[in-house]
């Protein structure tokens, strides 16, 4: 931290020394979580390894012996992947994180304070000086989460264990390629724009990190909207490994979609046949995504999020201008 207050200069190295413990307490968490990945890969892959020189099978039923085997493999494997999920989880929270800081202690209390007007009367301009608030925690988050997202992929990827998340979950899809970054930029964005707007700290922190969340949970759920569908069709549907199943239902002879549902209060083969043949029902199909979508997904969600942040910064600037008018 010394040597980054030497080389900066003016308002940014202003913005280090106060918030310098934050920044302190911040990384030395991010240190520790990435040791904490690492070590959970080594460990889960040497369970792995010892698991697989016994010669029991994972589904047990091999004798006595290999069932409890099984069973004390599958509880250390279920340990280790639930630590992973939930430091996902917790990676996926940083953008609402990140923008109520920007939002409340960053800008708006700032302006609650007054102590905004001392660096504007100082020869520093109201478009530097907001600059010189983001520029720092910016850098210093996208590049920390930039790095514990790539030891997660690491993590995940050596610890051996088969139970490795789809590359559509919300917990992957979120944490690799391009969407991380542009949701911290969109939490930026909508972090500067309520904290101006707001003017008060906790009003600020509690509005941004309220509408960072709802846009971030409404891609979560959405995002299958985002790139055409590949369709998939017939009577009895071949459907490949690994694919994204974003929708299914039933067919009818003119082609018309059924809910999957539509027959479920059937009790009997016999009812549900009678209940196909009533809804002239034909086939099933499924809409879904291929793993080849993944990146198309992943950049036009960052195409909109970025746009978003560009839109909610423009506007920030602009309050900006009036209220130093």
């Amino acid at each position: 931290m010394s040597a980054t207050l030497t080389a900066l200069r003016g308002p940014a190295r202003v913005v280090v020394r106060q918030h310098r413990w934050t920044l302190r307490v911040a990384g030395g968490l991010a240190v520790l979580a990435a040791f904490a990945m690492i070590a959970v890969a080594l460990r889960s892959s040497h369970v792995v390894e010892v698991f697989e020189a016994t010669g029991c099978s994972p589904d047990g039923g091999t004798g006595r012996a290999c069932d409890q085997t099984a069973r004390n493999y599958w509880d250390s494997v279920s340990r280790y992947d639930w630590f992973l999920g939930n430091f996902a989880s917790a990676l996926r929270f940083l953008p609402v994180l990140f923008g109520a800081f920007v939002a409340g202690p960053l800008i708006a209390r700032e302006l609650e304070s007054g102590t905004f007007r001392t660096a504007w009367t100082q020869s520093v301009s109201p478009a530097r000086w907001l600059a010189a608030k983001l520029a720092v925690p910016t850098v210093l988050v996208l590049a920390g989460s930039t790095a514990l997202a790539a030891v997660l992929h690491w993590a995940r990827n050596h610890s051996g264990t088969p139970r490795s998340p789809e590359w559509y979950s919300a917990d992957a899809f979120a944490t690799t390629g391009t969407v991380p970054a542009a949701q911290l930029l969109f939490g930026l964005g909508v972090g500067v724009l309520t904290g101006l707007l707001a003017r008060r700290a906790l009003l600020a922190l509690a509005f941004s990190g309220f509408a960072t969340g709802a846009v971030v949970t409404v891609f979560t759920y959405g995002r299958g909207l985002l790139w055409p569908r590949n369709t998939l069709t017939g009577r009895t549907l071949n459907v490949r490994e690994n694919i994204w199943w974003v929708e299914t239902g039933h067919l009818t002879s003119g082609g018309a979609r059924l809910p999957d549902d539509v027959c479920a209060g059937s009790t009997s083969a016999t009812g549900y046949n009678r209940c196909l043949a009533d809804h002239d029902i034909t086939g099933s199909y499924v809409d879904y995504h291929p793993q080849s979508h993944f990146w198309p997904l992943q950049l036009v969600e960052t195409g909109i999020l970025l746009a978003l942040a560009a839109l909610a910064l423009a506007l920030a600037f602009r309050v900006l201008r009036r209220l130093h008018g």
